[in-house]
């Protein structure tokens, strides 16, 4: 795909980008697939996932409390439990607003590392990274924001959620579908949005604006992107995914990059299959 060597032109050292199309798999990449990245907040998409098997396990339910007093793990993991952003200090009711919270994400991994009697990294690493064959993937830090991957990792991760095999499709789906919705809050980066539309981990794209995804995508976009300069996107309106991860921190070099980059992987994905 020539829409992807757009990126060797983004102001950082190292760039790896991996394109992915339901049942075909990789059809564009551009530098070292296996050159490994900090993800920092892409790290929430694959500790949400693990959270996903729990679920189907019977491991933990989404209405069981967590976190602070009227909180469940389905506000731990959709950002409504009420935490600040990073610490586990109380700022709202459960349910009332959309806090994006790294503090909320530490404390959704310790309930899930209790209940399933293993710690949070090792859970990940069993229940995710194993069994998709995600041989250079680690929880090194936070589950909110402390993974490290690379882009053929990923890949793997993003054709999972294209086509799930480790959950059922029917939870991938009301994962990616907005909870809580109608909450107000701040996208990081990207200011406030109104609404803020979020799934169980993974942000939705719905009508927000600006985004970091392009503005020709579906509202039922979802993904996340990292303040280590890193993202990843699945648009289901045309069954593909895209993966980037650079050694550039998130700034306005991404902003005005990022939007323009992915609206033409887009385009290339839907002219190669009309």
């Amino acid at each position: 795909m020539r829409s992807v060597e757009v990126a060797s032109t983004w102001p950082v050292e190292n760039v790896a980008v991996a394109v992915v199309a339901a049942g075909e798999g990789v059809v564009g990449s551009l530098g070292d697939q296996r050159r490994v990245f900090p993800l920092a907040s892409v790290t929430k998409l694959l500790t949400s996932y693990a959270v996903l098997v729990a679920v189907e396990e019977g491991a933990v339910e989404w209405d069981q409390p967590a976190g602070p007093e009227g909180a469940t793990v389905r506000h731990l993991i959709s950002h409504t439990a009420g935490y600040a952003f990073d610490k586990a200090e109380v700022q709202a009711a459960p349910g009332t607003r959309r806090i994006y919270s790294n503090a909320g994400f530490d404390v959704l991994a310790s309930f899930v590392s209790e209940a399933c009697e293993m710690p949070f990294a090792t859970y990940l690493h069993e229940a995710v990274f194993e069994p998709l064959g995600m041989t250079s993937s680690a929880l090194v830090g936070s589950a909110g924001a402390g993974a490290e991957s690379s882009a053929a990792d990923l890949a793997l991760f993003a054709a999972e959620l294209l086509s799930p095999q480790l959950v059922s499709v029917e939870l991938v789906s009301r994962a990616t579908s907005v909870v809580f919705p109608d909450l107000n809050g701040v996208l990081p980066g990207y200011g406030m949005q109104k609404p803020n539309d979020w799934g169980l981990g993974f942000e939705i794209r719905a009508s927000k604006s600006p985004h970091w995804t392009g503005d020709s995508f579906s509202a039922s976009t979802f993904g996340h992107f990292g303040q280590s300069g890193t993202f990843l996107w699945v648009d289901p309106t045309i069954s593909a995914a895209c993966v980037a991860l650079t050694d550039l921190r998130f700034g306005p070099w991404a902003v005005q990059a990022w939007t323009p980059f992915s609206d033409g992987v887009r385009a290339e994905l839907v002219s190669r299959r009309a």
